[in-house]
């Protein structure tokens, strides 16, 4: 994304006609080089810190799958707006990032382990607020990538929910016939230590 900006900057070319243009065979190309272009520095520097911070995270607790989740909230985003936006250049990763926040929250809640809802709820106390980016309203920002962003998310989430199940341990399970009246402890005061 920096390269392709600071190209841009240095060049004087404008590469927003490589964004996504919805309904147009010419807007397809968009789909894959939409996210990285950008059209100032307070866009590709609140997208860059977020895309950091949580595909540090995705790449760390979810190895096996990051690259897959990551290539599926990539493609699903952009082939969605392709579709279904409004017929207008969409650029930047904010669609990206909106795939990272939803995927992180819903495999909190379809996986149910200590580490995905730790994780779902770290991601909601930093990112929560963004929620209302996929909401319609602000002038030159592309809500439709950030909703659809968010749906590849929560896509992703549900097809890689059983992938890497959390690591359990012996001490985690109980055994089911355990009773407390049939355990046997004494007291040896010699050693001065109990036996069970």
């Amino acid at each position: 994304m920096w390269v392709v900006f600071l190209a841009e900057q240095i060049s004087g070319i404008n590469l927003d006609r490589m964004g996504i243009l919805p309904r147009n065979l010419s807007g397809l190309l968009g789909i894959v080089t939409g996210p990285i272009i950008h059209a100032n520095y307070s866009h590709i520097i609140s997208n860059t810190i977020p895309l950091i911070i949580l595909g540090w995270i995705i790449f760390f607790f979810y190895p096996k799958i990051s690259y897959k989740v990551f290539l599926l909230i990539y493609l699903m985003d952009g082939l969605l707006v392709w579709l279904f936006a409004r017929e207008v250049y969409h650029i930047g990763a904010s669609g990206i990032v909106y795939g990272f926040v939803s995927f992180l929250f819903f495999s909190g809640i379809f996986r149910r382990d200590n580490k995905s809802i730790a994780l779902a709820l770290l991601v909601t106390f930093l990112y929560g607020g963004i929620v209302w980016g996929v909401l319609p309203g602000q002038k030159g920002i592309s809500w439709e990538s950030h909703l659809f962003g968010a749906v590849a998310g929560f896509v992703s989430a549900f097809i890689f929910r059983k992938v890497e199940p959390p690591k359990k341990y012996d001490w985690e399970d109980e055994p089911d016939d355990f009773d407390v009246d049939e355990l046997e402890v004494s007291y040896d005061p010699e050693k001065n230590k109990f036996n069970f």
